[in-house]
């Protein structure tokens, strides 16, 4: 007859009952040097899970501030401090991803045009227009998005 096991939480299982606790042994592990006990597969879908939300945040940033210049170009009449103060905030959130994750820029560049047509979409709903009132192709560059300075006529 064996005695019965005393009942062990893996880092496996960790990762399931107590997200925030797994984070915590597993950076002591890391900082530790203890390579062996780390749950090596939580651990390297949560890298990549933080590389999606990374380009997730960029998309949905560029977006927002691609749908602001539509509505401050095309609709001028009816310009907002609040309209100012998204193109200000997205800008700097895309600028500073950048600037600490210097690779994602051809990422951005790559995702641009799909990203002005989701703009140009939600700034048809957003202003009653015609999404045929916006151009198909974008009328801002990579740049002048990136410029803290630009503001379009």
């Amino acid at each position: 007859m064996t005695a019965p096991q005393p009942t062990v939480t893996t880092n496996s299982n960790l990762y399931e009952k107590d997200f925030y606790l797994w984070i915590e042994t597993t950076a002591k592990q890391l900082k530790a040097k203890r390579f062996a006990e780390i749950d090596l597969d939580n651990l390297i879908e949560e890298i990549e899970s933080m590389g999606r939300s990374e380009k997730r945040a960029l998309e949905s940033n560029l977006v927002v501030l691609l749908m602001h210049l539509l509505k401050y170009q095309y609709q001028p009449e009816k310009r907002t401090n609040s309209w100012l103060s998204t193109i200000l905030e997205h800008r700097r959130r895309l600028n500073r991803n950048l600037q600490d994750s210097p690779s994602l820029k051809k990422y951005f560049l790559k995702i641009f045009s799909e990203c002005y047509q989701d703009a140009r979409q939600q700034a048809a709903i957003e202003t009653g227009l015609l999404i045929d009132n916006f151009p198909v192709e974008s009328p801002f560059s990579e740049d002048k998005c990136l410029n803290k300075d630009f503001l379009p006529d």
